[in-house]
Formats: C-alpha cells, sequence, structure tokens
C-alpha cells in the first residue's frame, strides 16, 4: 500500500518574480507550480523535448481561433522561421487575414460593447474587441480572385493555392510568405469556409473554365507526411477543425490498408492548448487521452495540455522555445 510520504513527495515552488528574468525563466519556474501554469510548463517540456528527439518527429501545427486579430501573426511565423513546425493545417479565416495583412490591411483596437449595428452601417467588422475596414476585406477578396483568374484551370489542393499566394506577398513577417519561401506546407481543410472561399467562390461564379480546390488531396497529403516519417508530433492551437484534420491523418493509414486495423501508433508527441472543455463532447476540447482510444495519439506519447486562451499561451510558450534554443540543431526536412 502506498504511503503518505511516498504521494506527498514533490512540494509547489512558490514563483519567485525577483529571480525571473526572461520568459523561459517563467516558463520553466511553472514547471514546478500548479494548475494551468504547470500545465503550460509540462507543454514546454514535451515541445523541447521533440525538438531534441533524434529521430526527428515531423511536427504538425494546427491552428484555430482569431490569432491574426489577436496579434500572433508574428509568433506564428516565427515558428515556421525557427523550424518549430514541419507542417501547418490551419483555419482559412486566419490564413486570409494572414493574406490581407500581406496586403497593408490594418486591424484596430475596438470595444466587445460596441454598437454593432452603427459599426455595420460605417462597414466595420467586429472580431470581438478588435475592428477592421470591410472594404478593406472587399480588396483583398478580389485579389485573391484575379489570381485565381490567371491560373491554369485544374484541380490545387489547398496546399498549393496557399503557397501561390503566399509567393505573391513581399512581407516577411507573413506566415504565408514565410511559408512559401522555407517550402513549408500550410493547409487548410475547409477553405471554402473563409474569405479565401468566398473570393473563390466569385471566381467560379465569373469564370466558365475556373480552377478548382480539391479537399481529397489535402487528406492525400497529410497522409503522406505521416506515412513517410518515422515519428510525429502535434501541436493544437485552439481546436477547431485543424486539429481533427491533423488527428485523423494516422488512422487513414489503417483504411488504406497500409497498415492493418489497429495498428496504427498514433502521434508521438501531442501539445494541446485549448479554452475548452472536454465535457460538452465537442472536439476543440476533446482531450489527448480521448484521441488515445481513437488511435490518433500513441499510447507511450509526451503529451501535455493547458486550459488557456491561446493569445496569452502560445507568444509564452514559443518565446521560451525561441529563448531556449533547442530548435538550432534541428534541421529543416
Amino acid at each position: 500500500m502506498v504511503t503518505k510520504k511516498e504521494v506527498l513527495n514533490k512540494e509547489v515552488v512558490q514563483i519567485d518574480l525577483e529571480k525571473v528574468k526572461s520568459i523561459r525563466e517563467l516558463l520553466k519556474s511553472f514547471e514546478k507550480s500548479s494548475i494551468q501554469s504547470r500545465n503550460l510548463g509540462k507543454c514546454l517540456q514535451v515541445y523541447e523535448d521533440c525538438l531534441k528527439d533524434p529521430d526527428r518527429p515531423l511536427i504538425f501545427v494546427g491552428l484555430a481561433g482569431p490569432l491574426m486579430a489577436g496579434g500572433l501573426r508574428k509568433v506564428v511565423r516565427d515558428m515556421i522561421e525557427y523550424n518549430l513546425v514541419d507542417c501547418l493545417v490551419a483555419t482559412g479565416g486566419n490564413l486570409y487575414q494572414d493574406f490581407a495583412l500581406g496586403l497593408g490591411v490594418k486591424f484596430y483596437i475596438g470595444t466587445p460593447y460596441a454598437d454593432d449595428v452603427l459599426l455595420r452601417e460605417l462597414y466595420i467588422n467586429r472580431i470581438y474587441d478588435t475592428y477592421v475596414d470591410e472594404a478593406a476585406f472587399d480588396t483583398t477578396d478580389k485579389t485573391i480572385c484575379a489570381i485565381a483568374d490567371k491560373l491554369p484551370k485544374r484541380a490545387y489542393s489547398s496546399s498549393e493555392f496557399l503557397r501561390i499566394l503566399g509567393k505573391r506577398l513581399k512581407d516577411e513577417n507573413s506566415i504565408l510568405y514565410t511559408a512559401a519561401k522555407h517550402g513549408i506546407p500550410v493547409i487548410c481543410p475547409a477553405l471554402n469556409d473563409s474569405s479565401i472561399g468566398i473570393a473563390l467562390t466569385m471566381h467560379y461564379y465569373w469564370n466558365k473554365d475556373h480552377i478548382v480546390i480539391d479537399a481529397i488531396l489535402d487528406n492525400y497529403e497529410i497522409t503522406q507526411m505521416v506515412m513517410k516519417t518515422k515519428k510525429t508530433a502535434v501541436v493544437y492551437i485552439s481546436g477547431g477543425y485543424p486539429k481533427n484534420f491533423i488527428q485523423q491523418a494516422t488512422v487513414t493509414l489503417e483504411s488504406l490498408e497500409i497498415i492493418p486495423r489497429g495498428q496504427t501508433k498514433g502521434h508521438d508527441y501531442a501539445i494541446q492548448l485549448t479554452a475548452d472543455a472536454p465535457h460538452w463532447g465537442g472536439l476543440s476540447g476533446c482531450t489527448l487521452e480521448e484521441a488515445q482510444s481513437w488511435g490518433k495519439v500513441a499510447r507511450k506519447a509526451n503529451k501535455a495540455t493547458t486550459y488557456i486562451d491561446s493569445t496569452i499561451g502560445l507568444p509564452l510558450l514559443v518565446g521560451a522555445i525561441l529563448q531556449g534554443k533547442a530548435y538550432k540543431k534541428r534541421k529543416r526536412v
């Protein structure tokens, strides 16, 4: 039988801000604290273990939530620039807004208590406490439509089309630009569910001969990535459909009969930053343990979850990793 002394063997260490001199030192101090700060410290441990793994796991990052409006564009861009991600799966809204910012569109500080009827009359869109000029988005839509108009009329995966958009930008702070520069695939499995989808609908409506975004090509591409690597890692930011798209890539190998039923090992490393709770049954709050029941996360995966607003958690996590420089010895694929 376990003894009291065996249970009470690790003391919580109080955070001493007089000794903390960097983001990294703060998150390292979190490791011996409690509640969600300890979980965020654990996320740092898991991410750095992955970066140092000699088997060089392929890292998939799933991105959801209003991160561009939240000011995290360069944080995500730096994850690509400093080799913290090998494949980005993101919502169309984030990628559209990244492209719009690359064209010079601005976000403005607003309030969640605005008169939204008045904002509509002024042609201003609200994203919680942030404003953007709808007229600027109209111009962005037309720009994307014009790019599609000039492409050879065939099927494209979302990653291929998004790479084309990235190459049209000259903004070094852009996610799409930086991904295109380094050859990092960016996938949006529901590109139609965004303003990029609106722009492509314009292209479709006005052109008898038009391009097609083949979403099943996205499935094929990510499955090939999983199949050709020894280990995989996943980092889920805010959940959403990018999370499930990455999750199911491992079990797709079973459906294709590449791996026998029940033999999919799942992702080897898993990190999750989410503000959603698991008890509602939704995917965004689904635990990594639940994913193990599906074979989407490995039985002995190195994993961690923190329940936190991603606009707070992600800059802290990435900042600590960049200051620790564990990425320095990691080669690109």
